[in-house]
């Protein structure tokens, strides 16, 4: 009695003898909300924090102050195609440019962000 009254809230009732089923349309109609979704909430915003990214490692230049993902903060003393030299504290080592996490002053002047 219970089952037979849940059925039709869920959308598990096949249909009847005289009845049809539901158009297609109608039933790619939530997955499609769903892909468009999808996009807006996780791939456009990724994407542009990627482009953001990517701006800023273009405009990085000898003695701007960065943070790298792994936490190490240092001036950068050299800029290649690739990667970075870098001073922090007594040591000097090189970094790939896609390691920078953020840029906190550019060539001694303090940023606004």
């Amino acid at each position: 009695m219970i089952l037979s009254s849940v059925r039709p809230v869920l959308g598990m009732v096949p249909p009847q003898s005289g009845q049809q089923g539901q158009s297609p349309v109608v039933t790619l109609v939530p997955l499609v909300l769903l892909c468009v979704m999808f996009y807006f909430m996780l791939i456009r915003p990724q994407q542009k924090k990627a482009k953001e990214h990517a701006e800023m490692l273009k405009t990085i230049k000898a003695g701007d102050k960065i943070i790298t993902s792994g936490g190490v903060v240092a001036v950068v003393i050299t800029v290649k195609d690739k990667t970075l030299n870098v001073r922090s504290a007594d040591a000097k080592f090189e970094i790939t440019k896609s390691a920078i996490a953020e840029i906190t002053e550019r060539g001694g002047e303090s940023s606004v962000s």
